[in-house]
């Protein structure tokens, strides 16, 4: 269960968190979950890397926490391994502003970072994982490799479905799930975090 703790100070040059060090080596270091910041989306199939990153924190142990203006950062230990869970707040379309300086304040490389999404060419229930790859048309995919130069991390994708017939993507993921999809919806999120956490903490490999 997730502990309490004192937030941690943003570097006033960086306006970043300074939360502590990550562990070493060659395992991720860093779990992004997309979304879009606001009472108005929550719960939206889009949120569902919000969701995901939840649920890791809160399964894990809270070693520190902070705020700056372009995200929410967590530092977790499971298993041993110490680890940051990251919500963007810049939206969707410029999650990148977040994650590119962070990497670079921790010096991580995005081959050491997850990033947890929606995805709304699997289906709902669904969890995939990826190593690189395109964009797919997600907006905050895209965000992620301009900001970054780099498609190389990690995705976990999370189905959310296809939209019905005559109605746009961009609106679709905006809607939140209906009553018949909640329990899906919600056994797919637990999927994300676990499979996040099994890679976070080498469970995967050991």
């Amino acid at each position: 269960m997730a502990g309490k703790s004192k937030p941690g100070r943003a570097s006033r040059r960086s306006r970043l968190p300074a939360l502590g060090n990550v562990e070493q080596g060659d395992l991720p270091a860093l779990v992004v979950g997309l979304g879009n910041p606001g009472r108005k989306y929550r719960g939206t199939r889009h949120n569902a890397g919000f969701m995901a990153a939840d649920r890791i924190i809160e399964g894990g142990r809270l070693v520190n926490r902070a705020t700056w203006p372009d995200g929410e950062l967590w530092l977790v230990e499971a298993a041993g391994r110490r680890f940051l869970v990251l919500k963007p707040v810049t939206y969707m379309n410029l999650s990148g502003r977040a994650v590119a300086p962070l990497l670079k304040s921790y010096g991580l490389v995005p081959e050491r970072m997850i990033v947890i999404h929606d995805d709304i060419d699997i289906p709902l229930g669904e969890v995939r994982t990826k190593e690189g790859g395109g964009t797919g048309g997600h907006r905050g995919l895209a965000s992620l490799v301009e900001f970054l130069g780099d498609a190389g991390f990690t995705r976990i994708r999370v189905g959310v479905g296809r939209p019905p017939e005559g109605l746009d993507p961009a609106d679709y993921v905006l809607t939140r799930f209906l009553d018949g999809e909640a329990e899906q919806a919600g056994a797919s999120v637990e999927k994300a975090a676990a499979a996040a956490l099994d890679l976070l903490t080498g469970a995967e490999v050991g």
